[in-house]
């Protein structure tokens, strides 16, 4: 069976997942605050990084590195109605971006995103290195259909 990645489809389908997600939370009225009037390359990274957590290539890793997804997220006090909002609108995002409809696929992706959104949410809130979510690399997502 496939990784994450290559069942979704590769970099193109999880681009043009992470471009509707994005122009989503774009016109979210909860969550635009946190992204403002919303950056060129965000997509681009978007899409780096779940490729890297899916067991695609790792170029988010070595082109941004996770201590800049850290940085981002420090600040940003996200609460539970906004984490809650993001994850609705990125599994929305999944049908519109016709990606696999299939239900171990769809639930692998939920926890990732349940997941990922949890650990943004505390870095946000982190006044010290101290207080950080633990992790400081590309989680590597697996699901039931992967060999790894």
């Amino acid at each position: 069976m496939p990784s994450l990645f290559e069942h979704a489809g590769g970099e193109d389908a999880l681009h043009r997942l992470e471009q509707i997600f994005y122009d989503s939370v774009l016109r979210d009225p909860l969550l635009q605050p946190l992204f403002g009037a919303g950056r060129p390359e965000h997509v681009d990274h978007l899409t780096a990084f779940t490729a890297e957590s899916f067991g695609g290539p790792d170029r988010f890793s070595r082109e941004l590195g996770f201590a800049q997804l850290i940085a981002v997220h420090r600040g940003l006090k996200i609460d539970e109605r906004q984490r809650a909002r993001f994850v609705e609108l990125y599994m929305k995002a999944l049908d519109e971006a016709q990606l696999p409809a299939d239900p171990a696929f769809r639930d692998a992706v939920r926890e990732h995103v349940e997941f990922g959104s949890r650990v943004a949410m505390q870095n946000s809130h982190a006044t010290s290195d101290d207080e950080l979510h633990p992790l400081r690399e590309v989680p590597r997502w697996t699901w039931p259909g992967d060999q790894d």
